[in-house]
């Protein structure tokens, strides 16, 4: 008989509806995992068919969009970058697509422990992808690319990598260093409040939100980047984050209020 993943988990059943990672099991779910990274595995080629090639582009012609002429591909000296045929900016694009799968899989493989059904993960996979491809065509629209300007690079392209980087950094080496703690047999059953997670109590959430945020304002400037940053922000602050308090208020009860009375902060310091 298969475990039930979500058997272990003390959350109501409203939260629980709510999230598409079960918690408190670490029942091994190979499949699902699989299908998680194959589907993350994917997305740069789909990111790169669209900036390269145009996939996808003669549907917006059609309603009357105009999209941007590719730009001339850098002259590096490395064949691997040179052969892509990408202008700087494109390329730039590519790499965080390129690095938001790579962290990703590496969540799924060496981080996370949790069950993922192969349904679950797929919707998640293609939830990242979607939002990817959004990115990409919105920098490919000439109304509105956040390259329109004549001088590269542009301020949109260098504060979105800043952000970018620095998100997902923030929400790597967190969840790396959560894991070297709840690795150790000492700490079972212990809430995890040391190295980053003393800026916030769900600070890769926080990471994970700034570099999406990036990403987008890189690609569709600062508007775009703007709308993207507040839909995560907003999702997480009335979704995410409460029904995770509820998990880790039911699993760790007063260690975990003793947390919330050190650590005020939820997503971002400063901020919320």
């Amino acid at each position: 008989m298969t475990a039930n993943p979500k058997a272990n988990d003390p959350r109501s059943e409203a939260s629980k509806s709510r999230d598409l990672i079960s918690r408190g099991d670490y029942t091994p779910t190979p499949a699902g995992k699989a299908v998680f990274f194959v589907g993350r595995a994917l997305d740069p080629f789909l990111q790169y068919s669209i900036l390269a090639y145009g996939t996808g582009t003669s549907l917006l012609h059609r309603v009357g969009l105009r999209t941007l002429p590719p730009g001339p591909p850098p002259n590096t000296g490395v064949a691997l970058i040179d052969g892509l045929g990408l202008s700087p900016y494109r390329l730039i694009l590519l790499g965080m697509a390129i690095g938001s799968a790579m962290k990703q899989n590496i969540w799924v493989t060496v981080l996370s422990g949790e069950p993922l059904t192969p349904a679950n993960a797929a919707i998640i996979s293609a939830f990242n992808t979607v939002n990817n491809g959004l990115n990409t065509y919105a920098f490919l629209l000439a109304a509105t690319s956040a390259s329109e300007e004549s001088n590269f690079p542009q301020v949109p392209l260098i504060v979105g990598s800043a952000l970018y980087v620095t998100g997902i950094l923030l929400e790597l080496v967190s969840e790396i260093q959560r894991k070297q703690f709840k690795s150790d047999p000492k700490n079972k059953g212990k809430v995890y409040t040391g190295g980053l997670w003393k800026l916030a109590r769900h600070i890769n959430y926080g990471g994970y939100t700034i570099w999406r945020a990036g990403y987008a304002l890189a690609s569709g400037g600062w508007i775009w980047g703007a709308i993207a940053g507040a839909f995560f922000f907003s999702d997480f602050a009335t979704r995410g984050v409460p029904i995770l308090d509820e998990y880790c208020s039911k699993r760790y009860g007063t260690q975990w209020q003793q947390f919330k009375k050190q650590t005020k902060w939820r997503l971002l310091p400063g901020v919320y």
